[in-house]
């Protein structure tokens, strides 16, 4: 799967000692307390270079991470489907069935992590409560590992395993809540007729 799948999110912050464990319940209540999520973000890919962009989610079903020149691609979750936009490329953009990536199961109406069959385990080591997903019918589109502390509950790191064994690491700066986002930021048929009319 294309490196920039499932792309950015959050915050490769110190990790607070002393962290208590989470339960699957009340990591579902911190993603469900929130429709909408924008702010910036930093990405450690697996070569070690760094990316940088923007973030924007919008519950359901929708996210758009659009990173900055020399990269300046985009990655657009909307309509049921996630799609990659390289502008180094003239094949038109890369696209996977969203309920398929890992991706869903943050994006979904009404998480709940326990009834989930995407959540492949849950471990806490004494700073911070880790869940893994993926999808099991889906090996090839890699896992993603969520990194959560409490007090308040949030979401610290989010790292993309690939099949081939790369790891890619987002980082969120801080990020604005429930503020209004436009639907058109999410439109993967509109941003695919831009890309065309601009060839």
């Amino acid at each position: 799967m294309n490196r920039y799948t499932l792309a950015p999110v959050l915050a490769l912050l110190a990790v607070p000692a002393g962290a208590a464990e989470l339960s699957l319940d009340q990591i579902s209540a911190y993603l469900n307390s929130f429709a909408t999520a924008q702010g910036e973000f930093t990405q450690i890919n697996d070569d070690g270079s760094i990316s940088t962009g923007k973030i924007w989610l919008k519950r359901p079903g929708r996210a758009r991470f659009e990173y900055n020149p020399p990269e300046a691609a985009l990655v657009l979750a909307g309509q049921g489907a996630v799609a990659i936009f390289d502008p180094k490329s003239n094949t038109g953009p890369e696209t996977y069935p969203l309920n398929q990536t890992p991706l869903s199961i943050v994006l979904r109406r009404d998480v709940d992590l326990a009834k989930s069959d995407m959540v492949m385990g849950k471990i806490y080591d004494g700073t911070a409560t880790t869940v893994t997903a993926a999808d099991p019918e889906n090996a090839e589109y890699g896992n993603i590992q969520l990194v959560f502390t409490d007090n308040p509950v949030q979401l610290r790191q989010w790292v993309i395993n690939d099949q081939a064994g790369g790891a890619t690491t987002v980082v969120l700066g801080e990020m604005a809540f429930d503020e209004p986002v436009r639907n058109s930021l999410f439109d993967i048929r509109s941003q695919s007729d831009k890309v065309t009319k601009g060839r």
